[in-house]
């Protein structure tokens, strides 16, 4: 993922397009910095989670700025949520999220939301991702109700 972000850099660079640039910098610093923090090169799935994060904090911002009427700030962030959601793999459609869940409840035997932890850490790896863990929670609530 570094190296492609790396690339994707360069061309951005080349081609002069700041929001990309700077985007593509603040990621690749946020992934630095989670290796250094770890003390050794990040796996795919954590590499995942590093740019989940920093959509999930586009995505807050976006929200914040049009909460004060600040909406050439909310343009600006949503331009570099776009950046990072190409970085991101396809998201998991509702349909096919609703079947691993449902598969999920199955195989652990979950019948109440006492058994949230358990299905929630057998549905996040096979979504990693592709899904917002607060979304996958939310439908392994309804469906545990």
């Amino acid at each position: 993922m570094i190296e492609r972000i790396e690339t994707d850099l360069k061309e951005a660079m080349r081609r002069r397009d700041p929001v990309r640039r700077s985007t593509l910098r603040l990621t690749l610093a946020a992934l630095r910095a989670a290796e250094k923090e770890l003390d050794r090169p990040l796996k795919v799935e954590e590499e995942l989670q590093v740019l989940q994060r920093e959509r999930k904090r586009r995505l807050e911002s976006v929200r914040a700025f049009r909460e004060a009427g600040r909406e050439e700030q909310a343009a600006s962030e949503e331009e570099e949520l776009r950046v990072l959601e190409e970085l991101l793999p396809e998201p998991v459609s509702e349909a096919e999220l609703e079947r691993i869940v449902e598969n999920a409840i199955a195989e652990t035997g979950a019948t109440s939301l006492r058994d949230l932890g358990r299905v929630m850490a057998d549905v996040m790896p096979q979504v990693a991702g592709r899904a917002d863990g607060s979304s996958v929670s939310q439908l392994v609530r309804e469906l545990l109700a």
